[in-house]
């Protein structure tokens, strides 16, 4: 994810020289290998459950495939921009990395908010976590994976002030670099949600 033309080290911040950015970068492929193997987990868990249903809604009775695919198209805006943040600031490109992640901000809250709607309705139906063993499996994967981007909200929140403040130093770039690689890996785990749960469940 790195780019070779920027010149990582600066004499005002001694620990970005390019070994540690390196390093901080391996680091966080490591974390997201980990995290996939969680996402694995429950995947493999809701493939068992996925029949359990006990005479309740199955998931062709109550998932809308164009709702979701309205999520999957905004969540893949919001992987876009936090992609084109990151171009933006291995460029010191300040205002249009800005830019860019405020867009991944915004968009990542439409798709909560589409999410929490998902969830609401589900639950004022009856058809809650705790109607089915096939149901408890769904929401702890969507939840799951809600929750990871509720943490990618609060990512942005946390970055975009020193960028505003100190722009775009090694230090920034750094993590805006993390940051980008989370959402894109949040979109990843999503296209296997939206495949997996949702297409293979309403087809």
């Amino acid at each position: 994810m790195s780019n070779p033309a920027v010149n990582i080290q600066d004499e005002r911040f001694p620990d970005t020289h390019r070994g540690v950015y390196s390093k901080t970068i391996f680091g966080f492929w490591v974390y997201l290998l980990s995290d996939f193997m969680l996402f694995a987990t429950l995947f493999a868990a809701y493939a068992v459950l996925r029949n359990a249903t006990y005479g309740g809604p199955t998931a062709k009775d109550l998932f809308n495939i164009h709702y979701t695919l309205i999520q999957t198209v905004v969540l893949l805006c919001a992987s876009l921009t936090a992609g084109m943040g990151g171009v933006f600031a291995h460029k010191r490109r300040k205002i249009p990395t800005i830019i860019c992640f405020t867009l991944t901000f915004i968009v990542g809250l439409v798709f909560m908010a589409m999410e929490w709607g998902e969830f609401t309705h589900l639950i004022a139906s009856g058809s809650g976590w705790q109607r089915s063993a096939f149901l408890s499996s769904y929401f702890t994967v969507v939840g799951t994976h809600g929750l990871h981007v509720i943490f990618a909200l609060l990512w942005v929140i946390v970055l975009l002030p020193p960028v505003f403040k100190d722009g775009l130093n090694p230090v920034n770039i750094r993590r805006l670099t993390c940051l980008r690689m989370f959402w894109q890996f949040l979109n990843v785990v999503w296209i296997f949600i939206f495949t997996i749960i949702y297409l293979m469940g309403v087809y």
